[in-house]
């Protein structure tokens, strides 16, 4: 039986996954747009972008607008090259559970 491919754990999260891949298409995006695209509670979501900046996967930015905080999320480029390797790995797992 052919070996495996590793899955990134902190990819692997089903929010943490749904964060990255809407992040993947945007400049960058506010935690509110995150919540409603997600549909996450906001200590839900909170919790995984935590662990997605943690790993280098999203930067975040904290700012003032006409006194309102707003809180920005941008994928780095470690974030990218995790995504696209995640993705190969799946199609490749998917391979090999396919054609097995």
């Amino acid at each position: 039986m052919p070996e495996l491919p590793d899955l990134d754990p902190v990819v692997h999260g089903k929010m943490r996954l749904a964060v990255l891949s809407l992040l993947s298409g945007v400049d960058e995006a506010e935690f509110t747009w995150l919540r409603e695209r997600t549909g996450s509670t906001d200590g839900n979501l909170g919790a995984h972008l935590l662990k997605l900046e943690e790993a280098g996967y999203v930067a975040v930015e904290k700012k003032f607008v006409a006194r309102k905080p707003m809180t920005l999320y941008r994928m780095t480029d470690t974030g990218r090259t995790a995504l696209e390797r995640y993705v190969a790995s799946l199609k490749e797992l998917l391979g090999v559970a396919l054609t097995g």
